[in-house]
């Protein structure tokens, strides 16, 4: 059998709180290796406590890559990430070091793994039409629209689905060729290394959901509704006819946090509405990850041996640090 040859990455991946960040910080750190978030909201400058962005001291002495790359108010696709995160990926193996993948957007583990058909990029004139359009018309006619010009992609999204329904028209509208015709197309080579991709997950869905609250009101406690209040007063967003449909702030608890201040409920109901749409966003990461094949799942709280032995087999070997354990 030949030896596969190939650079070695490693792919962190679980539900939101299940303490994949710092274990990517300790991986890293133990093998000299350098992370790239697969993040769909750390991509965004000024969402820190609220999206459990790495903080200074996670951040010092391991690089990091694909954090605080656009503004609030910018549109970043999956396309986008791929093509950004590939090049981090392959700067990294080109120096030597071990790429660590982390964080919870499947989307984004899929177009960096797996690879997307190649699409036109954002179109910032566009997608602002179409976020007037449906100011004044309503996602639902939208999405009418764009199950007349495209009816498989119009049976795939949900009417509610601002964010695809407004890629999908922008794509029609860019290029006068379905989405749905772009995604059928071949997509890219795959990154040419071997991933061990690693799961972290509670075995317990209770324990989870008491993590999720725990760190809720951790980032009530550090000031996530000033950080809001900050994103409310940037011009770009205070001026936005529609700022709940941004990609950046439909992030869970951000959404939530926007709509208490602009007077809906009171804090107990913020709290309880945000950590439920987080438990949702859980439910659903998860039922992703059962969806991947080549995955090894380990409970962050009970298997911390097992974690390390399937680090090392793939390494061939890691460094000890008996005073920091993985998890």
């Amino acid at each position: 059998m030949p030896v596969d040859t190939r650079p070695l990455a490693i792919a962190v991946m679980g539900p939101t709180a299940s303490g994949k960040t710092a274990f990517a910080v300790e991986l890293a750190r133990r093998l000299g290796g350098e992370i790239v978030s697969v993040d769909s909201a750390l991509v965004y400058r000024g969402l820190d406590i609220g999206a459990a962005k790495p903080d200074a001291a996670e951040r010092a002495g391991v690089p990091h890559h694909l954090l605080d790359v656009r503004e609030p108010w910018q549109p970043y696709s999956a396309a986008e990430f791929a093509e950004d995160a590939r090049a981090a990926v392959l700067d990294i193996v080109a120096r030597g070091k071990v790429p660590v993948l982390a964080g919870g957007t499947g989307l984004y583990f899929q177009a960096l793994l797996r690879g997307l058909a190649a699409m036109p990029p954002a179109d910032p004139q566009v997608r602002a039409a179409l976020a007037a359009e449906a100011a004044g018309r309503g996602w639902a006619a939208l999405h009418a629209e764009l199950a007349a010009v495209d009816p498989e992609a119009g049976a795939r999204i949900r009417p509610g689905d601002a964010q695809r329904i407004q890629r999908a028209l922008e794509v029609y509208r860019v290029s006068g060729r379905p989405i749905s015709a772009w995604q059928r197309d071949p997509p890219p080579p795959r990154l040419p290394l071997k991933v061990l991709k690693l799961v972290l997950a509670p075995a317990s869905r209770a324990v989870l959901h008491e993590r999720i609250a725990l760190r809720f009101d951790a980032m009530l406690a550090a000031g996530f509704l000033d950080e809001v209040l900050r994103l409310r007063a940037l011009p770009q967003l205070r001026d936005h006819p529609a700022p709940l449909d941004l990609p950046a702030l439909r992030a869970v608890g951000y959404r939530q946090a926007w709509e208490f201040l602009d007077g809906q409920g009171d804090a107990a109901g913020f709290r309880d509405r945000a950590i439920f749409a987080t438990r949702q966003l859980a439910k659903r990461q998860l039922t992703w990850l059962r969806g991947e094949l080549d995955t090894l799942w380990f409970d962050p709280g009970s298997d911390r041996a097992p974690l390390r032995e399937a680090v090392a087999r793939f390494t061939g070997g890691l460094p000890p640090d008996a005073a920091s354990p993985l998890v």
